[in-house]
């Protein structure tokens, strides 16, 4: 007998799973400007507050302690209260938490409330990734889930925008930058009242009458004829009993993800939130290390493409290890450039790779769980990263005085080397059905 889920992994890709990817893309693209807009406000406040590094490093990596309890804590509420009532809390909060950054007197004031900002952020990545992926077709799922993660370059994208154009107009350009940031907390409305629900997560939960009329919901949108009632599977929609991340058939898949998000966070943030700040520090204006960081930034829109291509093609394990793999030499790279031309190609080349990885992992996360703990095994795996995110802003003024550029980006290749060789670990899951128990 065909179960919902079946069904709705059966179905094609319709204008349906088209406003659930853009709904769900929006709130992450906004997740990412706030995120990209820290790196291009601490360039600022170093010059306007005279900040020491350790100070910048502490409003970077502040966020990031956030990012690590709220993805935590945010996968287990999705498994427990639905991914959609959590994606519209996220937004809420962090969109009002930014907002109120924006009037930060002190720099006490501006880490507080980015630690606010941070559990906003980290709870929404997991859960949005998690819903989507729930509701693709089997064929393209992995396709979708990456088409989510371009979104992330959407927004660092505009980040990058208003960090060149905002942020030095003025001595407050930066709260107004900021400011932008309440644009999510109006956003988490549409997210409540117009996305649907994981119908997986429905089912767990013994509400099987709203699972069925999303379903149907779908089917219609597909031009196919739904199941009729008396036809509607029974045994495949009991709750399924809660498991964990570390049972035995997980054990292994679980320590190999984590590692991958480890090393993919300690040299992403570690480079990007330092990356306008390291410019100016080799001697380029506000302006001119604002512009570089904006190419750079560009090169990530072409990197998700390509990856959302070859994730169906190579299949997910070698897409995300190739990728991280072009990162670890391209950070190399970097870490050699002196010349505009070659720090502009080298970032360039990092974006590329870096956000194709990005693009990859957040595709096999959900498909290596369970519907009782996918929540949890993608949230926890994105909070232990977030131990990363946290470390890698405050190493990098220590890396930096013990050995200049070469011996941070030789740091982050050498990581982006050790989440290759987990990646590869991974079991391949492309074209599979979810597992619901």
């Amino acid at each position: 007998m065909t179960t919902r889920t079946q069904r709705l992994d059966d179905l094609p890709f319709t204008g349906r799973h088209r406003r659930l990817l853009t709904g769900s893309g929006v709130g992450w693209a906004l997740d990412a400007m706030d995120v990209g807009l820290i790196s291009f406000v601490m360039a600022a406040l170093a010059v306007q507050w005279d900040l020491s590094s350790t100070q910048l490093s502490w409003i970077g990596s502040i966020g990031f302690v956030g990012m690590a309890i709220g993805a935590s804590l945010g996968g287990l509420l999705a498994d427990r209260i639905g991914r959609r009532q959590v994606f519209a809390a996220t937004l809420l909060v962090y969109g009002l938490a930014t907002g109120a950054a924006a009037l930060s007197t002190s720099v006490a004031m501006l880490i507080a409330l980015r630690f606010v900002v941070g559990l906003g952020l980290g709870a929404e990545l997991p859960v949005a990734s998690t819903l989507v992926s729930e509701f693709a077709p089997r064929k393209v799922r992995g396709r979708v889930v990456v088409a989510l993660e371009a979104f992330w370059a959407v927004g660092w994208l505009l980040a990058a925008l208003i960090g060149y154009f905002v942020v030095p107009a003025a001595d407050n350009g930066w709260r107004w930058a900021l400011a932008v940031g309440l644009v999510p907390a109006a956003y988490a409305l549409v997210v409540r009242f117009g996305l649907p629900e994981s119908v997986r997560y429905l089912e767990s939960r013994g509400r099987h009458a709203e699972a069925e009329a999303i379903v149907r919901d779908y089917e219609q949108s597909a031009g196919v004829t739904s199941v009729p009632e008396d036809e509607q599977p029974v045994a495949e929609v009991e709750s399924a009993p809660r498991g964990s991340v570390w049972a035995p058939n997980l054990r292994r898949r679980t320590a190999a993800l984590w590692i991958v998000w480890f090393g993919i966070n300690f040299s992403y943030y570690g480079a990007f939130i330092w990356l306008p700040s390291l410019l100016v520090a080799q001697g380029f204006d506000l302006v001119t290390s604002f512009g570089y960081t904006l190419l750079i930034t560009l090169a990530q829109l072409p990197g998700y493409g390509v990856a959302a291509w070859l994730i169906e093609v190579w299949g997910r394990r070698l897409t995300l290890g190739v990728f991280l793999a072009g990162s670890a030499v391209s950070a190399g790279l970097f870490g050699l450039a002196e010349t505009p031309g070659t720090i502009v190609a080298a970032g360039m080349a990092l974006s590329f790779f870096n956000l194709g990885a990005w693009g990859a992992l957040y595709a096999i996360g959900p498909e290596l769980y369970p519907t009782p703990v996918r929540g949890a095994g993608t949230g926890s795996a994105a909070a232990f990263g977030r131990l990363a995110s946290i470390i890698a802003p405050l190493l990098v003024p220590v890396l930096l005085g013990a050995g200049g550029n070469g011996l941070v980006f030789g740091a982050f290749a050498a990581s982006f080397v050790v989440a290759a060789v987990a990646a590869f670990t991974l079991p391949e899951r492309a074209g599979t059905v979810l597992d619901e128990r």
